[in-house]
C-alpha cells in the first residue's frame, strides 16, 4: 500500500475516542437483538425504531423512509461543515434463526465478554458501534471539535435477500458528496477494499410428457437442464483460469433443482436456482443472456424444448484502490484503535456495491464480528472488545477524513 502512514494518536484524537462509552454500545446491541427483524417477513420495523431513538438521544438528525409497507429505511446524520461527509452503511434485517441455539435467540445474553442473540454480529453490532462513533463526535463539539463534513449512518432494510431497501435509497435523490462509505458488516476488523457481487439466475425448462416406456414420444425438460448445467460446468473451469488478485473470479453454483411428474413419465419441467458471483465489472444479465445464447447455439431449447432465464436478484460488486484515502484512513484507524488488521477483498457480497456503483462513493466493508465463524450460525455472538474498537475505529476515520476544524 502507498502513501504515507497514518501519524500516532493527537491529544486531540485521544480526547474524542475517550467519549466512545462500552455501556451504550451493549445496551443498544442487545435492545436491537430483542427486536426481532427476521428476512425473509419483513419485520424490521421494530429494530429500526430502537435504533432511531438511540440516534436521537445522541443528538443525531434522523428520517425514515418506507422502502416499502413497514419496512423504513432510516437516515441519520450529525451536521458539520460544507465539506465531503462519511458515509457508514449497515442493515436492519437478520436471517431467521433457525434450530440447534442453546437459549432464546431474541433474548440478549453476556458471558465471557460477549454479546448473544440473533444479529448481534450480522450486523446489529456493527451499527451499535457506528451509533457510539458518532455520538462521541456529537460530544466532541463540547470540546471544540467539529468535522469538516457531516457524518451519516445509513440504514436498510431486505439486505439478506433482495437489496429492496438500498435499491430504494440509491434510487432517490439526496446529497451523495462523501469521501467514502464504510459499510459496517463483520470482517473480524479487517479493511475489506473489494468484494464481488451476486446474482440469482432462475431457469424454467419446459419439454413434453410421454409414457417412459416410448421416452422418445416425448422431450425430456430434464435431460435439457442437464444440459445446461454443463454449459454452466465449463463455464465456471473457465473463469477459474483468469483469478483477479484481490477478488478471484466470478462463480456459478447451482443451488436448487426441481422437475419431473412422475417416475414413469418423460418430465415435462425442470427448473434450476442459480447462483452467480459477480466481479465488479459484471452485469448479471449479459451473463444471462449469454447464457441464453449459448443453449441455443448448442440447439438445446430446439425439437419441443422452450427455456426461459431470468435474474431475479443482484447485488453489484466493487472495488476501492488499495491507495485510496478511505483504505490507508481506515487501516491506521483499526491499528490506532488497538487492533490487527490487514487490506483485501471478500468473498461475500454487501450493499456497498449498490452505493459504489450507482452513486459513485468509494466503499469499503471493516466491522467488528467474523463472518465466518459468526454470522448466521446457532448462538451468532460478538466480543464486546471487538465492539469497541470498531467504534473506535470509525471515530478515528471520521476524525482523519473529515479534518476537524475548529
Amino acid at each position: 500500500m502507498s502513501g504515507d502512514p497514518e501519524p500516532d494518536l493527537t491529544s486531540t484524537e485521544q480526547a474524542v475516542l475517550d467519549l466512545v462509552d462500552e455501556a451504550a454500545i451493549v445496551a443498544l446491541t442487545s435492545a436491537m437483538v430483542e427486536a426481532p427483524s427476521e428476512n425473509p417477513g419483513g419485520t424490521e420495523e421494530a429494530a429500526v425504531a430502537v435504533l432511531d431513538k438511540a440516534c436521537r438521544d445522541v443528538g443525531l438528525t434522523v428520517s425514515t423512509t418506507e422502502a416499502a409497507p413497514g419496512r423504513p429505511n432510516l437516515v441519520a446524520t450529525l451536521p458539520a461543515g460544507p465539506g465531503p461527509g462519511l458515509m457508514f452503511l449497515g442493515h436492519s434485517d437478520v436471517v431467521p434463526a433457525g434450530p440447534n441455539w442453546t437459549a432464546d435467540p431474541y433474548t440478549a445474553r453476556i458471558r465471557d465478554g460477549r454479546i448473544y442473540g440473533r444479529g448481534s454480529t450480522d450486523m446489529k453490532g456493527g451499527l451499535a458501534a457506528v451509533v457510539a462513533a458518532m455520538s462521541a463526535l456529537s460530544r466532541a463539539r463540547e470540546l471544540g471539535v467539529a468535522t469538516a463534513g457531516p457524518v451519516r449512518l445509513v440504514c436498510t432494510v431486505d439486505e439478506e435477500e433482495h437489496g429492496l431497501g438500498v435499491r430504494d435509497f440509491v434510487a432517490r435523490p439526496g446529497d451523495h458528496d462523501f469521501v467514502g462509505c464504510v459499510v459496517a458488516e463483520p470482517t473480524d476488523l479487517q479493511v475489506v477494499r473489494g468484494c464481488r457481487g451476486a446474482s440469482y439466475i432462475e431457469i424454467d425448462v419446459t419439454g413434453r410428457a410421454a409414457h417412459s416406456g416410448r421416452p422418445a414420444d416425448g422431450r425430456s425438460a430434464i435431460d435439457a437442464a442437464a444440459a445446461i448445467v454443463e454449459i454452466i460446468r465449463a463455464d465456471a473451469r473457465d473463469l477459474a483460469q483468469n483469478l483477479d488478485d484481490l477478488l478471484g473470479c466470478g462463480t456459478w453454483n447451482v443451488g436448487t433443482i426441481a422437475g419431473g411428474q412422475g417416475i414413469s413419465v418423460v418430465a415435462p419441467t425442470c427448473s434450476l436456482g442459480i447462483d452467480r458471483r459477480l466481479m465488479p465489472d459484471e452485469d448479471p444479465h449479459m451473463i444471462a443472456a449469454e447464457l441464453r445464447k449459448t443453449i441455443s447455439d448448442k440447439g438445446i431449447d430446439t425439437d419441443g424444448i422452450s427455456v426461459d432465464i431470468r435474474v431475479t436478484m443482484e447485488m453489484p460488486g466493487f472495488a476501492t484502490a488499495a491507495d485510496h484515502p478511505l483504505v490507508t484512513a481506515a487501516v491506521g484507524s483499526v491499528t490506532h484503535a488497538g487492533a490487527t488488521t490487514s487490506v483485501g477483498g471478500w468473498t461475500a457480497a454487501c450493499d456497498g456495491g449498490f452505493v459504489s456503483r450507482d452513486l459513485g462513493i468509494p466503499s469499503i466493508v471493516l466491522g467488528p464480528g467474523n463472518i465466518n465463524t459468526d454470522a448466521h450460525q446457532p448462538d451468532e455472538s460478538v466480543a464486546i472488545a471487538d465492539l469497541v474498537t470498531a467504534a473506535r475505529a470509525y471515530t478515528l476515520a471520521a476524525l482523519r477524513l473529515l479534518r476537524p476544524v475548529g
